[in-house]
């Protein structure tokens, strides 16, 4: 990867000479904000060699720098070594921000150069604000990747469908209706609605334009007669034409929605600028006025309507019987048949594949065998690619889009004999998430809030976790869902510190990582439900929705003290009763005793 980063980088910085650019930042997203991206949009992979989904990039004359967070340090000191590319990680002490990069290095009067439309509204306000003590101009209409990306691919063009509302649970027209109702309540006659789970969601269409996310690549504008819908209309059959008719919908052609935004005057708009782009914000025209504010149907999907979790409970029993018998083949196989991360990975995604219902992955299977799973969110490549030894720690995170929703587990298995750190470890991991899994509280508590409960066994020891503890998920969209989530401190970028909603899903996964060594995570799904009222407050708690053995083999009791075994052999009966009348007679038996009482 050598050379080729290195003439990319060279064929960018003749560009930028060219248009008298100083610095050109690219981030990693599509024209829409979305988490993952379609081969089109990863230029950020393109120019650095660094295949992690998050990150930024800036290209200067003197220096190429990559931003990541701390999922990715590993991964990124690995693949940015033989390149020129520095890495600055994020949140570290002494590493700036790309803001403060580009404010420290850039010299007076200088260009910063990027493509407006990969860029988020908000994001390229703060770079205007924070470098005009600097006179620096901004070129935001120029996408020099595209220039010198000669075999990049094309733009994805999926076929549009209509989820049923016996899946939906609640029909487009009332959710619209419901969006018309907050716009009048903010006075605006127009709202810009640019990121794709919400374009989805709001219409009750899905797609397949973004990687493991069932979306459409779109814009929609909502006004308080008219919808407009931006799209490539060859991914339209006739059925879907007329479903959007009904709706009041007007098609126009993906790119215009360019033109179209500049046309509304003496408005009041609403979007948010953190999930919108900076090109169409700069389109808005000077007499409109703006009201930035978190898209309305962002919160509202966030609870899920009781048809949607009644199909999540089914789906994740579905989901369920497919890792145990994932679980069972590794257990039956390792040391005896010949495995690696590859093919595991493949095994398991295969297993997901024939479940009825199923649509695929909701994210790239990460599948970790021993140091590899100290990287959170490993990628496995043939190069880094490890043989599964009857020893040691493996660890699968993983997931599936369905009909009837989306799913995201992770497990850590042990292969054979364990050490002792990797036995404790283990049985501290799997208690935190018990523990979370069955905390109460009173409504009106953020993530924040409850989060000690997923690590206070490990901060009692020294020990910590570098990512949040959970994440909202959606149904039938993306698997990282806000505005709910769990961790200990506000991350504000992050939007996930809502006041915890009965309806909403999220993920509870603690973990412990030792670079060089191994990686532990186990994570269930929990939907966060109505506990007693009394006097002191309406209380909350979570029901869990992931039915999968957490790894006996693994556990050694004299980590637990007497609630942690006793929630996770309730667990464990749950799981049993669960998941076993759909296992054959030989598997069934096995279940039973992987999860047995200890």
């Amino acid at each position: 990867m050598e050379q080729a980063v290195g003439t990319r980088i060279a064929a960018l910085r003749k560009r930028m000479v060219e248009r008298g650019m100083d610095a050109y930042l690219i981030p990693t997203a599509d024209f829409h904000g979305s988490e993952y991206v379609d081969g089109y949009f990863k230029a950020r992979q393109f120019i650095t060699g660094f295949t992690g989904s998050a990150g930024t990039a800036v290209i200067t004359m003197e220096e190429a720098g990559l931003w990541t967070d701390g999922r990715y340090f590993v991964q990124a000191a690995k693949e940015l070594a033989t390149s020129e590319v520095k890495l600055f990680k994020m949140g570290e002490e002494g590493v700036p921000t790309v803001e403060e990069y580009l404010e420290q290095t850039m010299t007076m009067g200088g260009v910063l150069g990027f493509d407006g439309r990969v860029v988020g509204g908000l994001m390229g306000e703060e770079l205007q604000d924070r470098l005009a003590a600097k006179e620096i101009c901004i070129a935001c209409y120029e996408d020099l990747i595209g220039e010198i990306w000669e075999d990049r691919p094309e733009l994805p063009k999926e076929p549009v469908w209509i989820l049923e509302d016996k899946y939906a649970g609640k029909p487009a027209s009332e959710k619209i209706a419901d969006l018309r109702s907050t716009m009048a309540e903010k006075n605006a006659g127009v709202h810009i609605l640019t990121s794709l789970d919400d374009i989805i969601w709001l219409l009750n269409i899905r797609g397949n334009d973004v990687p493991c996310t069932p979306v459409v690549l779109s814009y929609l504008i909502v006004t308080r007669g008219e919808i407009l819908l931006f799209i490539n209309q060859e991914t339209l059959n006739e059925e879907v034409r007329t479903y959007l008719a009904g709706l009041g919908v007007k098609l126009y052609d993906y790119n215009d929605i360019y033109q179209v935004v500049p046309s509304f005057k003496n408005e009041t708009v609403m979007l948010e600028k953190a999930h919108v782009n900076y090109a169409v914000c700069q389109s808005l025209d000077n007499s409109v006025t703006v009201v930035d504010m978190m898209n309305p149907t962002s919160s509202a999907k966030a609870v899920k309507n009781p048809v949607e979790i009644e199909n999540m409970r089914k789906v994740h029993i579905k989901d369920g019987v497919a890792m145990v018998k994932f679980m069972y083949w590794l257990k039956q196989n390792v040391g005896k048949t010949e495995i690696d991360e590859i093919t595991a990975a493949a095994y398991l995604d295969k297993l997901r594949s024939e479940v009825e219902g199923n649509l695929g992955l909701s994210f790239g299977t990460i599948s970790a065998y021993s140091d590899n799973a100290a990287m959170c969110h490993y990628a496995v490549s043939e190069e880094s690619n490890k043989k599964l030894m009857p020893r040691g720690l493996y660890l699968v995170d993983s997931g599936g889009q369905y009909l009837e929703g989306t799913t995201d587990i992770t497990r850590t298995f042990a292969l054979g004999a364990l050490t002792e750190e990797e036995k404790e470890c283990f049985t501290l991991v799997a208690s935190c998430m018990l523990r979370l899994l069955n905390v109460k509280f009173p409504y009106g508590c953020h993530g924040y809030n409850f989060d000690f409960a997923a690590r206070e066994l490990l901060w009692r020891r020294g020990l910590d976790f570098n990512h949040g503890t959970g994440h909202g998920v959606s149904f039938l969209g993306s698997v990282h869902e806000r505005p709910n989530g769990v961790r200990w401190r506000v991350v504000p970028e992050r939007q996930d510190n809502a006041v915890f909603e009965e309806g909403m899903i999220t993920s509870d996964e603690p973990g412990l990582y030792f670079e060089g060594k191994f990686g532990i995570r186990t994570e269930n799904l929990m939907l966060c439900v109505k506990a007693e009222k009394n006097e002191y407050a309406q209380f909350m708690k979570f029901e869990n929705l992931t039915w999968v053995p957490i790894d006996l083999d693994a556990i050694d009791i004299k980590y637990m003290e007497p609630r942690d075994r006793e929630l996770l052999n309730a667990y464990h009966k749950e799981v049993y009763n669960k998941i076993s009348p759909y296992l054959p007679e030989e598997e069934a038996k096995w279940l039973e005793k992987v999860t047995r009482e200890i």
